[in-house]
């Protein structure tokens, strides 16, 4: 039988505490968390932007006639650096997991780097 040792136990509860409460940072995974001042600043991408989602990728096509700056958007406020996407490319971000999150849709992004 598995058993945890008392100093793990405590050393985890500082942790589980932060979770429950919601302080942990949604997106921190990604390396930029929601409402960062330096974070991508982001629209809905157009129509002619499209994708599709599963637990392990999201990919991302352009259909449009010119190159668009794109990120996805997640339920947990996860931000994915932007990708640069030229006309009938298709670009890959992480899916939405087993976590129970989700893929809410495309931006547009105005970042420095693609």
């Amino acid at each position: 039988m598995f058993t945890l040792s008392r100093s793990i136990a405590r050393a985890s509860v500082p942790v589980l505490l932060i979770v429950a409460a919601g302080l942990a940072q949604p997106g921190a995974a990604y390396g930029v968390t929601a409402g960062e001042p330096d974070g991508p600043v982001s629209v809905p991408a157009p129509a002619c932007v499209q994708y599709e989602a599963s637990r392990r990728y999201t990919f991302v096509t352009n259909h449009c006639d010119t190159s668009q700056r794109l990120t996805v958007s997640y339920r947990d406020g996860a931000t994915p650096p932007c990708r640069s996407a030229a006309p009938g490319d298709t670009v890959t971000f992480p899916g939405h997991g087993f976590g129970g999150d989700e893929v809410l849709g495309v931006n547009l992004c105005s970042c420095e780097a693609g």
